[in-house]
């Protein structure tokens, strides 16, 4: 069977993304069209390559999540000044390595701008804080950027999504009028872009599956907000949340994996093989539990 999927972003929780295609290709799914956010954006991008499950296991394998921290050089010389950078460049890492990443695995299918792929097949959620727009690429470039769609890098754009403020330094896209839009972490304003194959279409063509790593839909314990440096991480934890949440709770979830992904912190770039190995696990134990009751 053909589906479309949507993956929700989660730094390197996306590990237990692997478990999850290997229990659906188990059982002849098939992904049409896929969209995520951060973490979803890269699995979606790999999938409408035509990675399989198999293929992105040994990807993963290879890859050293480490390296992907890549300071400017002068910061690794000179650590103190990582704060001038944070101040003047809006992020630690260059986010350069996670890019070169992307694109040597997309290359290898053959895939480097969006004219290479399949029309529709991936859609990827940006931020742009310039502008105060989610943005959907390459749905939206040419309407907000006037830029061509099929022009585009792939990886540029993956790598976009998963710009996480302040730890990667953002990229931008230069707009209609020579004015660049600074574009962050798509999860800002849209962590789990469930509507995304459903907004323009009347008619729904195959089921929608999406992927939500998280403890569960309404398992959000109350924050303690007893001063502003207590609020920042909330305001910040809201927009990335409420958004989604909110279109999940007027929908029946009998489409949403919830894959409990607990004490993992999104961006531990020294995540041990150990761990690697048991988000798997539990990404293939939570979607094969939700396959079992799934009618189609």
């Amino acid at each position: 069977m053909k589906i479309d999927a949507v993956f929700s972003g989660g730094g390197v929780k996306g590990f237990a993304y692997v478990g999850v295609l290997e229990a659906w290709e188990e059982k002849n799914l098939q992904v049409e069209r896929a969209a995520g956010t951060s973490a979803g954006a890269i699995i979606a991008g790999l999938l409408a390559a035509g990675y399989h499950s198999k293929d992105i296991k040994e990807l993963m394998k290879t890859l050293d999540v480490q390296s992907l921290a890549d300071p400017p050089l002068l910061s690794k010389l000179l650590p103190a000044t990582k704060w001038l950078f944070l101040y003047f460049q809006l992020g630690l890492y260059k986010g350069e390595k996670l890019e070169a990443w992307l694109g040597d695995a997309l290359s290898k299918r053959n895939i480097y701008r969006f004219g290479d792929l399949k029309p529709g097949v991936l859609k990827v959620v940006v931020s742009d804080l310039s502008l105060g727009k989610l943005v959907v690429i390459p749905d939206d470039l040419e309407r907000v950027y006037g830029i061509r769609p099929d022009t585009f890098s792939v990886a540029a754009a993956i790598r976009m999504s998963a710009g996480f403020p302040y730890f990667f330094m953002p990229k931008s896209i230069q707009g209609k009028n020579k004015q660049k839009s600074i574009i962050v972490d798509g999860g800002l304003l849209s962590n789990f872009p469930l509507w995304i194959f459903s907004e323009a279409e009347e008619k729904q063509v195959r089921p929608v599956i999406g992927v939500k790593l998280t403890d569960s839909s309404t398992s959000v314990e109350p924050r303690q907000i007893r001063n502003a440096l207590n609020m920042f991480p909330s305001l910040f934890t809201t927009m990335k949340q409420a958004h989604d949440n909110r279109y999940i709770s007027k929908h029946q979830a009998d489409h949403i994996i919830f894959v409990p992904t607990p004490e993992q912190n999104s961006m531990n770039f020294n995540i041990t093989e150990e761990n690697r190995e048991k988000l798997r696990r539990i990404g293939k134990e939570s979607s094969e539990k939700f396959l079992r009751k799934w009618s189609g």
